[in-house]
């Protein structure tokens, strides 16, 4: 038997425990710029933080800028399966040369460029009823390739606000608080693609709303710990419009905790953007499933994989091994 369907098969029965969104493996949003459709889980804490640089230089104000900073993420999922709280923040700290002087001035700046708290809420989960949604045990062509039913997305909504503490350098003129709302889609194309897709208007009661969209492309390898992305992310509001470019990869470490690198650019040249980013995710899982205990969902895939490697199968149920002795 081909040990690639083996392993396609093995992973695509976790898709059983549809009616909760917690999964057997951590789900970060990292390294990308985007937020899944999907919580975390009732009663998992997830933090998610890495380490950026950016070389920053604008041709019109005839500056060239280095940015050093830090990017932080905590999920915590509660009440409800889909529901999940989320805390994300950046702090900055950039150095940067005026080359419009003469001699050319050097200064620094350091804040918060993103201080926000919101929730999300799953609203629509195509994968909600589990008899739809099993796995087809027979067909390795069925579980592989993109299906008519792929392209209806999981459908997540989110309200949050922005924090503008104190005398921040970078946003010296926006409001203390300001809120920002978001709708996400999520799409699984086949059993390796998952398309992510994020609309944002952010800060529309300031003066300079922002309108800001993210797809994000992930594909899982052969080997099911890596894993690369690709990501566009668009801006567009009276004082800046850009488009970002995004590439890289995640690895995980057991079923908790995921490393990644990323990579970007921008399209334009006021300013330019070129950055890197590396960083960490990791969970306290202290999940509880209401409706699958894990002994018995572990059970199920110890019968089908006995069924696989030798044991003879119940073709009324093909997880559960025939007693030797009954036949």
């Amino acid at each position: 038997m081909n040990k690639f369907f083996c392993l396609i098969t093995i992973l695509s029965l976790t898709s059983l425990q549809v009616r909760s969104q917690y999964t057997e493996i951590i789900n970060s949003n990292r390294p990308g710029a985007s937020y899944s459709a999907f919580a975390v889980g009732t009663k998992v804490i997830q933090g998610e933080a890495g380490f950026y640089y950016e070389r920053r230089d604008h041709s019109g104000f005839e500056t060239e800028g280095n940015r050093y900073g830090m990017d932080y993420v905590i999920r915590y999922g509660f009440l409800f399966e889909q529901l999940e709280l989320i805390v994300d923040g950046t702090y900055t700290k950039e150095n940067i040369t005026d080359l419009s002087t003469s001699p050319s001035a050097e200064y620094s700046r350091s804040n918060f460029t993103k201080n926000t708290i919101g929730a999300k809420y799953l609203v629509f989960d195509p994968f909600r009823n589990p008899e739809k949604n099993k796995p087809n045990l027979y067909s390795w062509k069925a579980n592989n390739y993109v299906q008519w039913r792929d392209l209806i997305p999981a459908v997540a909504v989110y309200a949050g606000a922005n924090f503008n503490l104190g005398d921040n350098p970078f946003y010296p003129d926006e409001p203390t608080v300001t809120p920002k709302v978001m709708v996400a889609t999520q799409n699984h194309l086949g059993a390796n693609w998952v398309l992510v897709m994020n609309f944002i208007y952010d800060k529309f009661t300031s003066d300079d709303p922002i309108f800001n969209y993210v797809m994000t492309l992930t594909h899982a390898l052969p080997d099911p710990r890596y894993s690369v992305f690709i990501e566009h992310q668009g801006f567009k509001s009276d004082a800046y419009g850009d488009g970002v470019f995004r590439g890289g990869a995640a690895r995980l470490f057991g079923d908790n905790m995921q490393v990644d690198i990323s990579m970007g650019v921008n399209i334009k040249d006021t300013p330019s953007r070129f950055f890197g980013a590396a960083g960490l995710s990791y969970r306290l899982d202290f999940h509880q499933d209401k409706w699958k205990s894990t002994d018995e969902f572990s059970g199920e895939k110890k019968g089908f994989l006995k069924g696989l490697f030798g044991g003879k199968k119940n073709k009324e149920n093909p997880f559960e091994e025939i007693d030797q002795n009954q036949e």
